[in-house]
Parts: structure tokens; C-alpha cells; sequence
């Protein structure tokens, strides 16, 4: 396996690894909350005693996104074992194709 394919294989497994997509749903999400907590009316934030509480909770989640990600950034998850497949010591008949 040469050099280039295993970065390839080590990029992948970084895109399926369970921070990233935790962190991107919370950015995404965080956006979204946050936006509408900077439309809030008055009559919102007089219901949640003048606490503009989808905006705070719209920064927390994004920070709570990035933090993952810095996470997944920080300490990437380790390449798969490179090595031969239970299958390749079987037969040629006997393969699963």
C-alpha cells in the first residue's frame, strides 16, 4: 500500500469518525438557533424573563460544534491496521465477491 493510499484511508476514516458529524450538527444547529435568537421579540424575551435564551443557547451549541471538531483536529483517530483480509486466505471459489 503505497503512501498516498493511506492517506486516503486514514482521510476517510477522519470523515465517518462520530466527532465530526456530532460537531458538524451542532454548528449546523447552532446557526440556525442563534439566528433566530437574534429575531427574538420582545414578547419572547419577556417570556423567558428577559433572558434571550435561543441566542445563548444558539453560542453554546456552536461552541459546543467547534469544540468537537478542535477535538477531531486535535487527536485524529488512528489509521486503520493495514494487513490481509480474512478472506484473502481462502480459495478463489470460496471468496465472498
Amino acid at each position: 500500500m503505497t503512501e498516498n493510499d493511506q492517506e486516503k484511508v486514514a482521510a476517510k476514516a477522519r470523515l465517518f469518525d462520530v466527532r465530526s458529524v456530532i460537531g458538524g450538527l451542532f454548528i449546523v444547529y447552532g446557526l440556525i438557533v442563534t439566528v433566530i435568537g437574534l429575531m427574538d421579540s420582545q414578547a419572547e424575551i419577556d417570556k423567558a424573563q428577559g433572558v434571550r435564551i435561543n441566542l445563548w443557547m444558539g453560542l453554546g451549541m456552536l461552541a459546543l460544534g467547534l469544540l468537537m471538531l478542535l477535538w477531531l483536529k486535535l487527536n485524529p483517530p488512528p489509521p486503520p491496521p493495514v494487513g490481509k483480509r480474512e478472506d484473502d486466505e481462502l480459495p478463489p471459489d470460496e471468496r465472498a465477491e
